[in-house]
């Protein structure tokens, strides 16, 4: 049973921070790509930042670079984290951990269909 369990988002004025987990079981967490994923209201779905396995690149949507990192830890735990510096009342959505195929290369990654797993999302709220 695949199971990707997002938490650590909430309410946070503009400039604070926030570092998201997801724990990751039921696949073997080398062979996917993971990604954080948000979706505010009445907007489409935006990947934020993703590692590609098949070359180990990073990517970061424009609006968040500088601001967020993304990282990840096979070794003790299967999580992926995603730390968020200066945040901004627009960075206010429902973040997403998703796992894909590791033999996705990066720019595909950048689009949501790409992934197969998702966690069940964890809110942030940026106020102003």
């Amino acid at each position: 049973d695949v199971q990707l369990q997002a938490f650590g988002g909430g309410l946070v004025q503009a400039g604070g921070s926030l570092r998201l987990s997801c724990a990751v079981s039921g696949i073997t967490f080398d062979d996917y790509a993971m990604s954080w994923i948000r979706q505010a209201p009445g907007r489409e779905r935006e990947v934020v930042s993703c590692t590609s396995k098949s070359d180990g690149t990073t990517y970061y949507a424009d609006s968040v670079k500088g601001r967020f990192t993304i990282s990840s830890d096979s070794k003790t735990e299967n999580a992926v984290f995603l730390q968020m510096n200066s945040l901004k009342p627009e960075d206010t959505a429902v973040y997403y951990c998703a796992a894909a195929a590791s033999t996705i290369i990066l720019s595909s990654l950048t689009q949501s269909a790409a992934y197969n797993y998702w966690g069940q999302g964890t809110q942030v709220t940026v106020s102003s």
